[in-house]
C-alpha cells in the first residue's frame, strides 16, 4: 500500500529535519568538546551532560530533532510502517550528507552525490 501524498511529504520533512539536525548536533558536540577540555579532571558525568545540554549549538538542534521524532511517531499511527520507516530513514541519510557538506565537513562529492541520487530514487519508488 503506497503512502498518501500528505503523509509522504510529512515523512520526507521529518527525514530532512533529522538529517539537518544530525549535522548540526555534530557541530555542536564539537563546540562542547573543545569547551569541556577546560573542565577540571575528574568532573562528573552529570556535570558533563549538563554542560552539553547547556551548549545551545547542541541543544537547539537536539530539541528540533526530538520534535521531528514526535512527528514521526504520529506518522506511524497513520501510515504503513513498511513505507514510513524506509522513506524517513533514507531521507535522513541523504539530508545528513548534504547538510554536513553545506557546513563544510569534508566529503567525497561523487560518492555522496551518487548515494543521494539512489536514495531519492528509492524514496520515489516507495512513495509511488
Amino acid at each position: 500500500m503506497a503512502a498518501v501524498g500528505g503523509d509522504a511529504a510529512s515523512m520526507v520533512a521529518v527525514g530532512l529535519v533529522w538529517g539537518a539536525t544530525n549535522a548540526l548536533m555534530r557541530r555542536g558536540a564539537l563546540v562542547w568538546d573543545r569547551r569541556s577540555r577546560s573542565l577540571p579532571a575528574g568532573t562528573g558525568a552529570v556535570r558533563r551532560w549538563a554542560d552539553l545540554l547547556l551548549t545551545w549549538q547542541y541543544s537547539a538542534p537536539f530539541l528540533a530533532n526530538l520534535s521531528a521524532s514526535v512527528a514521526f511517531f504520529r506518522l506511524l499511527g497513520d501510515s504503513p510502517i513498511s513505507v514510513a520507516v524506509p522513506v524517513t530513514n533514507a531521507t535522513t541519510f541523504a539530508a545528513t550528507a548534504v547538510a554536513a557538506a553545506l557546513l563544510g565537513e569534508a566529503t567525497r562529492a561523487a560518492p555522496a552525490a551518487l548515494g543521494t541520487a539512489l536514495i531519492v530514487l528509492g524514496v520515489w519508488i516507495c512513495i509511488v
